[in-house]
């Protein structure tokens, strides 16, 4: 009886538009491909200056920020991600997309307690669980390394 499906399943299975999955999937591996390319060209053009290579490697994501910022406060970045799909969940530009646009949501709200308070909305479980695993990994380490 547990495995039985309601009608509202089967009605959603029967009405539901059918994914493209090998389409979806070339489109994915295309703009997340590109956006690897162009984060390449940049440590590339980078290089040809006066930098040093730690500059370098700090200045290329940065830049990848600050473009997928703009791009998602100009509304063209929900337009490529909407025929990118995962595509564009490069992990720094997902990111940056995940920040910019719940602040840009709750704008109208004021910047205390909407902007301030919803910017992490979506980042911020990615960033208390991000630091807890490294510390939990720096713990592990360290005691490892006491023996």
């Amino acid at each position: 009886m547990a495995n039985q499906k309601s009608d509202y399943q089967i009605y959603a299975d029967r009405t539901a538009k059918k994914s493209p999955i090998l389409l979806d999937c070339c489109k994915a591996f295309t703009v997340g491909g590109g956006i690897c390319a162009f984060a390449e060209l940049l440590y590339k053009l980078y290089s040809k200056t006066s930098l040093s290579e730690d500059t370098v490697k700090i200045c290329v994501p940065v830049t990848l920020i600050f473009i997928t910022a703009l791009l998602t406060g100009l509304g063209v970045f929900d337009k490529i991600a909407k025929h990118a799909g995962a595509g564009t969940l490069v992990p720094i530009t997902g990111f940056a997309n995940a920040v910019v646009s719940p602040a840009l949501d709750t704008k109208t709200e004021g910047y205390i307690l909407g902007v301030g308070a919803k910017m992490f909305i979506i980042a911020g479980p990615v960033i208390v669980y991000g630091t807890v695993a490294s510390v939990v990994y720096g713990v592990v380490y360290w005691v490892t390394t006491l023996f």
